[in-house]
């Protein structure tokens, strides 16, 4: 195998148990198991590959894959769907807020950018090409949102390849200096690798905990909490900002690529 596109048809499938064909045109991508589980639940269809790194399930042109965790895994998935060509990709995920006092676990935020900190995404773009969701896509879940009787907050977040950071006073200060309104491990990568495969993506993030304080750091109790109350809201929430598109026959790919 020569060409990009020989290899990601190849490895889509390897990596996903789904064939290329078997795709739908609409993906949501996701790092918890049980978003899949409930998925499939939902509308009564298979998870396919569960022995494969980043099983998934279809269902009414809508497929959503469980990537794992990670700005490489991350960019990995997005140059695997290349073999697709989707029209639109939604990144739900979970993320810290760094707004003490104005954030709390349950928030949705709706990044209208993302700060490129991880590191992965310079191998596809250089430093200066800023990490941007599509425009029409967070429209339409800023949309479903509001039908939902909820609100969100928007901003910057900060993508870091660090996981275990929380212990770390220096990191916590700089992140002070850039104001973003959350971090996480994947979204800039999305944006930036999505922009570059000429794949219309965007983001939609849960709050799972405050981690600028020692009592708000993630636990698995939090976190059980967190599955409990929120994440089938963020799920449905995801579902139906992409049956908005698909209804109302919309295109996101508004950027000139």
């Amino acid at each position: 195998m020569k060409t990009k596109k020989e290899i990601v048809e190849n490895w889509l499938p390897r990596y996903t148990g789904t064939e290329v064909s078997d795709f739908g045109q609409y993906i949501i991508l996701v790092n918890f198991s049980n978003y899949l589980t409930k998925f499939a639940e939902m509308h009564d269809v298979p998870i396919r590959g569960l022995n494969r790194a980043m099983p998934s399930a279809t269902a009414n042109d809508i497929t959503i894959i469980n990537f794992g965790m990670g700005s490489p895994n991350a960019g990995t998935i997005i140059d695997l769907l290349s073999a697709v060509q989707p029209k639109a990709v939604l990144f739900l995920g979970k993320c810290g807020g760094l707004k003490t006092g104005k954030n709390k676990v349950g928030d949705l935020i709706l990044p209208i950018a993302a700060i490129r900190g991880e590191g992965t995404s310079n191998d596809y773009l250089p430093p200066e090409v800023p990490a941007l969701p599509a425009f029409a896509l967070q429209k339409a879940i800023s949309t479903t949102i509001r039908d939902y009787d909820r609100d969100y907050w928007t901003g910057t977040v900060y993508t870091t390849n660090k996981r275990v950071w929380e212990h770390r006073d220096d990191f916590k200060s700089y992140l002070m200096t850039l104001r973003p309104i959350a971090i996480d491990m994947e979204t800039a990568t999305i944006f930036i690798a999505a922009f570059k495969n000429q794949m219309p993506a965007g983001a939609l993030l849960l709050v799972s905990d405050m981690p600028m304080v020692p009592e708000g750091v993630k636990t698995d109790q939090s976190d059980t909490v967190v599955t409990e109350n929120f994440v089938e809201m963020h799920l449905q929430i995801g579902i139906d900002s992409l049956k908005q598109l698909i209804n109302k026959s919309l295109t996101v790919k508004h950027l000139k690529f």
